[in-house]
Formats: structure tokens, sequence, C-alpha cells
């Protein structure tokens, strides 16, 4: 029985070679996969897709974001007081993902400031790998300030309203 000698390492290319990292993105994108590691000889490369992390942020384009219309502030909104904003209960956002005010373009935003909203009131959408997902309010109240912008990427936890409670 003849013995098999060892598979060597591809010396074609190597990991600073773009194509072959094109090659391995395209790789992950075919497969659905979220990581992928590879190592031959010394060299060693790590890719990851999804959203970055605090430890190893990674830099990716985004695609062009979808102006919505923003509702614009209302004149008679006075800028609240410390003492009124302890009164105040922020709605989260529940995941990483690009903030939207309204369904779609031409369309009228779910919310804007003095809208008055229920636990089950759609206050937005937050897009997340082309999925677009509906927040609700869970609280009852009136908007009193918008946090963030249209289109504006925005982080787990991060508040995007805030409401004084009914």
């Amino acid at each position: 029985m003849a013995k098999k000698k060892p598979a060597k390492p591809s010396t074609g290319s190597s990991f600073t070679d773009t194509r072959r990292v094109e090659d391995l993105v395209t790789l992950m994108t075919n497969h659905g996969l979220t990581e992928i590691e590879l190592a031959e000889g010394s060299s060693r490369i790590l890719l990851r897709r999804g959203a970055p992390t605090v430890a190893a942020p990674v830099t990716h384009a985004a695609p062009a974001p979808v102006h919505l219309p923003v509702a614009a502030p209302s004149p008679a909104a006075a800028p609240t007081k410390p003492a009124e904003d302890a009164n105040l209960k922020p709605i989260k956002s529940i995941m990483v993902g690009t903030f939207y005010t309204a369904p779609s373009p031409d369309a009228a935003p779910y919310v804007s400031v003095g809208t008055h909203v229920d636990e089950k009131t759609t206050v937005c959408i937050i897009e997340a790998m082309k999925v677009f997902n509906p927040i609700a309010a869970e609280i009852s109240g009136t908007i009193v300030k918008m946090l963030v912008s249209n289109g504006q990427v925005v982080e787990f936890g991060q508040p995007l309203f805030l409401v004084k409670p009914d």
C-alpha cells in the first residue's frame, strides 16, 4: 500500500492577491457564510460579514440611503428642561440597522412630534440585511422628541424617540 504525500500549500496565489480575497467573499456570499478563516504556511486571513463589533470594527460600503421625508420639528415645541427630561421614556432600537420614519419614500411618516402612541403603534422601521422590521412603541404616551434622523444607522439599545407617558 503506497503512502500518500501531504498536500502542499498553494504557492500560486497569496492572501495579498485581491482576486483571491474577492473569490473568498464570493464564496461567503454564495453559501450564506458569515465568517471564513484560512491559513496557509505563515499567512492567515479571517473574513467576517455582518454587523461590526466594538472589538474589531469592520468597514464596508453601505448602500445609498433611501431619502424619506422627515417631519419638520414643530416651531411651538420649546426645548425641554432637564427636569422634564427625567419624566420622559425612550423608545429604543431593538437591533442594529438603518432607521426609517416611513414605509416608503413617498409615504407619510409613522409618527412625528406630538403623535399619541400606544404599546402596539408602529413608530418606525429598521432595515437590517435587506429586511424591514417594524418597531412598536411598547409604551403609551406622546412623542416629544425624535432623536435620530431618517436614513441614520442605529445601534442596539440606542434611543430613537422620547415619549411623555400617559
